[in-house]
């Protein structure tokens, strides 16, 4: 737990103190959803304005037996989620989801590209576990899926990142 978070939010319910969580959390909450969503800004910046409603209104029942940001990324998760199904992407992704590589050798990729293009099941479980630093246990459980099913989207999230990331390599180097 963030003391100074709780001591915000406890002892000092003011504007200003809900500025500083803000200001505070936003930015990495605001590149979670980014990653989550396949780099839409305009998708992102919805799913944090909600997120803020959300945690604003539900602040009264946090138990404080996590972080408040593993709290705020918690309900960003779970939008992201809802983004998904009102588009009708599964969680579970397949290799035939997987965008064609694009052959012209000269085509640059970074990461952030690279995990916009994977399938929303595996951007998820790689974003969770890899960057976030969630276990497959806490995944299954945020995602609805088994421990199990993490485990191979994620080694398939790698796989695909990786392929994709050596085949816009003009130099053929793994960059």
């Amino acid at each position: 737990m963030d003391r100074s978070d709780l001591l915000a939010v406890v002892h000092d319910c003011s504007e200003e103190a809900f500025r500083r969580l803000y200001a505070r959390h936003t930015p990495a909450l605001y590149a979670f959803a980014r990653r989550m969503l396949a780099d839409r800004p305009d998708d992102a910046e919805d799913v944090i304005q909600e997120v803020w409603l959300r945690a604003f209104g539900q602040l009264g029942s946090f138990s404080w037996g996590s972080s408040l940001r593993t709290w705020l990324s918690g309900i960003a998760l779970n939008r992201c989620r809802e983004v998904w199904r009102d588009r009708g992407v599964s969680l579970i992704a397949t290799d035939e989801e997987m965008p064609a590589v694009n052959g012209d050798p000269h085509v640059s990729i970074d990461v952030e590209r690279g995990l916009a293009q994977l399938p929303s099941g595996y951007r998820a479980v790689l974003v969770l576990h890899d960057v976030e630093g969630y276990t497959h246990e806490e995944i299954a459980t945020q995602l609805g899926i088994e421990p199990g099913t993490s485990k191979s989207q994620l080694f398939r999230a790698r796989r695909a990142l990786r392929k994709r990331l050596h085949d816009s390599d003009p130099e053929g180097t793994d960059g």
